[in-house]
């Protein structure tokens, strides 16, 4: 979020994607938040709390996140929200370190309402788990106006408190990792000039995407709209990239149509892994890594439809890569 010159009003920026770890988020950062250059928030308030179970970085790319959000020109302010699911769970042990470490200011919902949820209205309960949860994973309406009151606080509070004499710093050595704070987006419309591609049997481009109300608009925002899609008629060739980087995050789509089929993905004809676009099993980004390196290569990466499914669809949305 950001305020006008005279702080007479302010302005959301909202660029939350349902179900996607950090791992997705730090790719998407520039383009969905900063809206490529164009905006520079105040405070930015990072939450991926509940859903970077699947982030298997294990925290590199949420810290390399919050570095790439604190290092911007303007230095905005940077909030740790830790939201939880209804079986009390969330990744806060694993997250709240890098907030201790560049001593962030933090908001747990997990600890202003779980123990509460056992408290009987005597004892000072303030709201159950009925009224909180919509589902075992959302929040309700009320639930979420807790979670704004919880922030309500810490602005509340922050305002009383006395300036610190010294600012924060980052010029420190990560507490996780660092790896991809300097991770950039490619997809079909930037990558000229980034790397040599040959879209192969992945020529067409997939219009069904997952989508997020993004900012204060009422509609879906289709993600990665500027992908590279195979299709039932389009053959064996495979889908071929060099670029020169020292990491690099393929971002494909899940889906829960059986018309997608596996890919496998090659680097320097190594084969790295496989993209199963039934993991979630719905429209849905999926980030994994291709390769984590010290220092920038050259690489080859090539992707080609698994043996039996050269006949099925499979979406590249998008790549994120560190040079």
């Amino acid at each position: 979020m950001f305020a006008s010159q005279d702080g007479s009003s302010i302005q959301l920026i909202k660029a939350g994607l349902g179900g996607t770890p950090s791992e997705l988020g730090i790719v998407r950062y520039d383009r969905d938040v900063l809206k490529e250059g164009t905006v520079q928030p105040d405070i930015v308030i990072v939450e991926f709390a509940v859903n970077d179970a699947n982030d298997e970085t294990e925290g590199n790319c949420y810290e390399s996140l919050v570095l790439k959000a604190l290092n911007a020109n303007n230095q905005p302010a940077v909030i740790l929200l830790f939201s939880v699911f209804m079986n009390d769970w969330n990744l806060q042990d694993r997250l709240a370190p890098v907030g201790r470490h560049y001593d962030l200011p933090m908001v747990s919902v997990k600890d202003a309402v779980v123990e509460q949820f056992r408290w009987t209205a005597d004892q000072g309960k303030v709201i159950s788990k009925k009224q909180f949860f919509y589902d075992i994973y959302h929040p309700t309406n009320t639930g979420h106006w807790v979670m704004a009151d919880c922030l309500a606080w810490l602005f509340a509070d922050t305002d009383q408190a006395i300036s610190d004499e010294e600012d924060i710093s980052t010029d420190k050595w990560p507490i996780i990792g660092n790896d991809y704070k300097g991770i950039q987006l490619l997809d079909r419309l930037n990558s000229e000039g980034i790397a040599q591609i040959d879209a192969g049997g992945f020529r067409e481009t997939d219009n069904d995407l997952h989508t997020a109300n993004m900012d204060d608009h009422t509609y879906g925002t289709p993600q990665f709209p500027n992908n590279w899609m195979h299709t039932t008629e389009s053959g064996l060739d495979r889908f071929k990239m060099t670029i020169r980087s020292k990491r690099l995050i393929l971002v494909f789509k899940d889906s829960g149509d059986p018309g997608f089929g596996t890919a496998n993905i090659w680097v320097d004809g190594k084969l790295v892994r496989q993209g199963d676009p039934h993991i979630a099993n719905w429209t849905h980004c999926n980030a994994v890594v291709l390769y984590n390196e010290q220092d920038a290569n050259k690489h080859t990466v090539e992707i080609e439809m698994e043996v039996g499914h050269e006949d099925k669809r499979f979406t590249i949305l998008g790549f994120g890569y560190v040079l």
